[in-house]
């Protein structure tokens, strides 16, 4: 199996959720590896301050304001980079959102704020990707930040509607693979699911209650960049190499 990123230079990525964590971690990344990256968040500036810092990379950072909860606003962020950058060929959906208490407590209005953003986000971005890919007949891929919460629910208290949404990635994952072979396109599908990471939802969250966040510190962690070396793995397999899963833990988890 050939490992290379040659074949992504001068490409086109769009990372959806790319201020912090995860996303950023992603983005930046594949800026090193020579793409023209569409960094998609809500709070632009703080992508600027890091394209800055990338600027004598082989590839750049985009700053792209949108809300991936808005249809509009996903349409225009594929409008804008096929006709600046040209089209599409990577697509990260990395957006996440969690929502905070037990479910049995929970309101209506968080649970949809979290599937807006986890999952019918995440759909619509896929769609408006897929539709260039196949227009342009692009080997492109997608993929998915997940979690090993898509995969199992542990027995803990707060977790809420979030393994839920993550486990309709899972399902949303598998359910594109096979439309895509079924019309014979060749663009892949991963979902990546990385155990507990330090990110702004969890260790980084200044708002956690005391008791919580002695919880995170107390566990095995994995940091942002790990995951984004996942990403950089799976999109330097050959062409004819699809993984469909990616479940990245740090040693020692126990979930």
């Amino acid at each position: 199996m050939g490992i290379s990123m040659d074949r992504w230079k001068g490409k086109t990525a769009i990372v959806i959720g790319a201020s912090s964590g995860i996303g950023a971690a992603i983005a930046d990344a594949l800026v090193q590896h020579g793409l023209m990256v569409v960094a998609v968040a809500r709070r632009v500036e703080i992508i600027a301050e890091r394209a800055k810092n990338l600027s004598r990379k082989s590839g750049k950072l985009y700053a792209f304001k949108a809300d991936i909860t808005k249809e509009e606003d996903v349409l225009k962020i594929f409008k804008w980079s096929n006709e600046n950058l040209g089209p599409v060929h990577i697509l990260i959906n990395s957006a996440g959102k969690v929502a905070v208490g037990t479910f049995t407590k929970g309101k209506t209005e968080d649970w949809k704020s979290v599937f807006d953003v986890n999952v019918l986000g995440l759909c619509t971005a896929t769609r408006e990707a897929v539709k260039i890919m196949k227009e342009n007949k692009i080997n492109g891929h997608i993929i998915h930040v997940n979690s090993v919460l898509g995969h199992q629910v542990p027995n803990a208290l707060g977790l809420n509607i979030y393994p839920a949404s993550k486990h309709s990635v899972t399902a949303l994952a598998e359910t594109l693979r096979f439309e895509l072979n079924t019309f014979g396109l060749k663009i892949k599908v991963t979902s990546i699911s990385p155990g507990f990471v330090e990110t702004e939802m969890t260790t980084l969250n200044k708002d956690l209650p005391p008791a919580r966040k002695a919880l995170f510190e107390s566990i095995p962690s994995l940091k942002s960049e790990d995951i984004a070396d996942g990403v950089i793995y799976v999109l330097s397999t050959s062409e004819h190499v699809e993984i469909q899963e990616l479940i990245i833990r740090p040693l020692g988890e126990k979930i």
